[in-house]
């Protein structure tokens, strides 16, 4: 089911929680909406689900506008970060639930309904758990219990909310897996929300990145992490490093030196210079480069993270050392080029 969303703009009591925003999703894709808290991704998930209405906009579902159809009328599948699996019921009458409430029309047989939750239980590999309930499991159980439920009604559109939120890091990580492998069996559609950046840029087809109501980028995580169209989107993925710099003639200038760095296609004027910290060249320090004083590192998995001051109010800035190149103690100058950057005008 191919999903698209036209100019939906959303107020709450004026507030306005997104702005003019416009989508598409193609059918069968893993869509990821990445952001911070307040960025809108929540807002967009629930318009498209139908527990909110726009301001102003539409949602199509297909050609169809379900800008104003119930949540049933859209028969989606949804997902939410704490289960909202029923406790007073086992795992099997979970998974049926959402097709032994459908009016008589659409209602399968009781056969047919047990049959299909059974399948969806070992889709998710929770054979043999059918008669358990919710407080007998684990996190992750109770999640895949959960998504399963989620797909028994065979919707047009799957919906996850945050779903792996409330568990531990390492379950986590095992769940993202599986949800890509399920995914891939399955074909739905499937948009879900998150704040953690690894989970979308492992697991998404695409990445939509928002911000205060807007999105600011969509690609595939290559496309995000390589090429950030904005301040925002270099500074929300991955590690990164800001330096307030000048532009004059064509060259990159800090305080009053220049620092090698060409930029004829920038404006002269004020501009941020963003770089990731583990991709730097060190340097004798002769010529144009970066210098400061370290006055901190620390240990990461194989790489020790430097903290640099280069003076004038500037933010402290940070830049990964290998191992054989972590011999620089703390009061120690360092001087060092950007291999990749970006420059973005602020002037």
């Amino acid at each position: 089911m191919e999903l698209r969303v036209a100019n939906v703009r959303k107020e709450f009591e004026r507030f306005p929680a997104l702005n003019d925003v416009s989508l598409d999703i193609r059918s069968g894709e893993l869509i990821a909406l990445l952001g911070p808290s307040g960025s809108g991704k929540t807002t967009l998930l629930r318009l498209i689900a139908g527990l909110e209405r726009p301001s102003a906009g539409s949602i199509f579902f297909g050609e169809d506008d379900a800008s104003h159809k119930s949540v049933q009328d859209r028969n989606i599948g949804f997902v939410f970060q704490h289960y909202a699996l029923f406790r007073h019921m086992t795992v099997l009458e979970n998974v049926t639930f959402g097709l032994r409430v459908r009016d008589s029309r659409r209602r399968p047989a009781k056969a047919e309904i047990r049959r299909r939750a059974l399948e969806f239980l070992d889709l998710v590999q929770l054979t043999g758990l059918e008669k358990r309930y919710p407080a007998q499991l684990s996190g992750g159980q109770r999640q895949r219990v959960a998504l399963a439920r989620a797909m028994a009604v065979e919707p047009n559109v799957l919906l996850l909310d945050e779903p792996f939120g409330a568990l531990d890091a390492q379950v986590r990580k095992e769940l993202r897996r599986w949800l890509r492998e399920i995914h891939d069996r399955t074909g739905h559609t499937t948009v879900f929300v998150t704040h953690d950046q690894e989970e979308a840029l492992e697991l998404a087809d695409r990445v939509v990145v928002m911000s205060k109501g807007n999105i600011e980028q969509v690609g595939t995580a290559d496309e995000i992490y390589d090429n950030p169209v904005s301040p925002f989107v270099f500074g929300f993925i991955g590690q990164s490093s800001r330096l307030r710099v000048r532009v004059e003639n064509g060259e990159l200038w800090l305080h009053d030196r220049s620092i090698g760095i060409k930029a004829p296609e920038v404006r002269d004027g004020p501009a941020d210079l963003y770089f990731r910290p583990h991709d730097v060249e060190i340097t004798d320090g002769c010529g144009g480069c970066i210098a400061g004083l370290v006055t901190a590192t620390r240990r990461i998995a194989g790489t020790c993270h430097t903290e640099i001051d280069v003076g004038a109010g500037q933010d402290r800035i940070e830049v990964g050392l290998s191992q054989d190149q972590s011999a620089v103690v703390k009061g120690g100058r360092l001087a060092f080029k950007p291999r990749y950057y970006r420059i973005f005008p602020t002037g």
